[in-house]
């Protein structure tokens, strides 16, 4: 089974008090990691986006690659550098996000020459996981041309899985955010939504409000992930899986993102919406236990 992941690893400065660490992050590439970890070798994940030839990008691949996550469909431009951003974390573990990537290479991964081919590779694909980063760093002419591949590649029994993921920093207003994600829920399958992400772009005011609208674009598997409330799984039926309580929060980077990894791995093994949602809450409580968004191979 292929899944492909499409978004953007940025070079991460994590501040904690007086030290900076250098690393690399983003929200699909969180997703990606883990989601390799969790699956057995049948399984392969590989990474849509495009770096530049720079040291950075190339010590990106090196990490991916030891990650078990497949890389031959990410482009090199020699003219792009990746994005940069920073993390300042506070004494509760709650983080503040800086960005710097206006111009970065993964903006132009559907404006390359060689996009008509990587988006013919993905038709053999089984999956494709995207997120709301993932398109707000494209401009309408690639987003575009991604919304006319996707109907294509369902017609040939992808599924697709979105995950919500709103930064109103990288929008230019709701209204358009808001043609956006109608657009890429009327062709999803999966949809891991963050329930304050959604009432801040929706301005919803309750879960039922959130789900109603989100089944009306046709989604058929809804997961609401709420932090440390219970997490709500919305298919023919209706669950409330609780969340593990962690005494002591490190780092909420990537809680979210590792949640989707956990769940999603899951479900790809066929296990149901509970035992999913409960893989999701174990590799979230261990995430946010150790500082960064990796955490240590060797926890899993």
């Amino acid at each position: 089974m292929k899944i492909a992941v499409i978004g953007e690893c940025m070079i991460e400065l994590a501040q904690q008090d007086q030290q900076v660490k250098l690393g690399f992050g983003g929200d699909t590439l969180n997703t990606a990691i883990y989601l390799a970890r969790l699956l057995p070798n049948s399984y392969s994940v590989h990474y849509i986006t495009a770096l530049g030839v720079d040291p950075y990008s190339q010590k990106m691949l090196a990490q991916w690659q030891q990650e078990q996550i497949k890389t031959e469909l990410v482009q090199c431009l020699p003219d792009k550098l990746p994005g940069l951003y920073s993390i300042i974390t506070d004494k509760k573990g709650e983080r503040s996000f800086y960005y710097w990537r206006s111009d970065s290479a993964a903006k132009y991964w559907l404006k390359s020459p060689n996009a008509e081919q990587i988006l013919s590779k993905l038709k053999q694909f089984d999956y494709i996981y995207l997120s709301g980063i993932s398109l707000a760093i494209l401009d309408n002419a690639s987003r575009q041309k991604l919304f006319h591949f996707l109907p294509r590649f369902k017609q040939g029994g992808g599924k697709i899985i979105f995950d919500n993921n709103y930064r109103p920093i990288l929008w230019e207003n709701k209204e358009t955010t808001q043609q956006i994600y109608r657009q890429i829920l009327s062709f999803t399958d999966i949809a891991f939504l963050t329930f304050d992400d959604e009432q801040q772009l929706w301005q919803d005011k309750t879960l039922a409000d959130c789900i109603m609208r989100t089944q009306q674009f046709g989604v058929t598997e809804i997961v609401i992930k709420r932090g440390a409330e219970d997490c709500i799984v919305q298919t023919q039926q209706q669950f409330s899986i609780p969340a593990i309580k962690v005494e002591n929060v490190i780092d909420t980077t990537a809680a979210g993102d590792s949640f989707s990894a956990g769940y999603l791995a899951a479900r790809l093994q066929q296990k149901n919406e509970i035992q999913s949602a409960q893989q999701g809450h174990v590799v979230a409580s261990k995430v946010i236990s150790y500082r960064g968004a990796i955490i240590p191979k060797e926890i899993f």
